[in-house]
């Protein structure tokens, strides 16, 4: 289990529940290995909006939302979210290959509730 010291704690355990939004590399899974990832192509979520993908999300207990929507924190209220938000700024696989150490280590040290947004030139 993972416990909550404040609405931003760290996670005590690092197996971390990750969902890929639409656009996010699937490739990139075999990166973060250590935890555990699914899309929400996989898993019959693909036409969700985006407020009820994450309301959705956060009921089935995943911890981080990957995604490649920029637009995300202007068109949702976030603060009352405990999922994590990590949005890459590009969909290019190969642009995001030349980041992965960057995109590894934030997913390591998100909070509940953190945004975070990785420039990918």
């Amino acid at each position: 289990m993972r416990f909550w010291n404040t609405r931003h704690a760290r996670w005590k355990l690092r197996n971390l529940r990750i969902l890929f939004d639409q656009g996010t590399p699937v490739p990139l899974r075999q990166h973060l290995s250590s935890h555990d990832v699914a899309t929400a192509f996989e898993l019959g979520w693909s036409s969700i909006a985006n407020g009820e993908l994450l309301a959705r999300a956060e009921v089935e207990g995943f911890d981080v939302l990957i995604t490649t929507d920029r637009n995300l924190r202007y068109q949702q209220n976030l603060s009352s979210r405990r999922i994590a938000i990590l949005v890459l700024t590009t969909t290019s696989w190969p642009r995001i290959q030349q980041a992965l150490p960057e995109v590894s280590a934030s997913v390591d040290l998100l909070t509940a509730g953190a945004y975070v947004e990785i420039p990918i030139p």
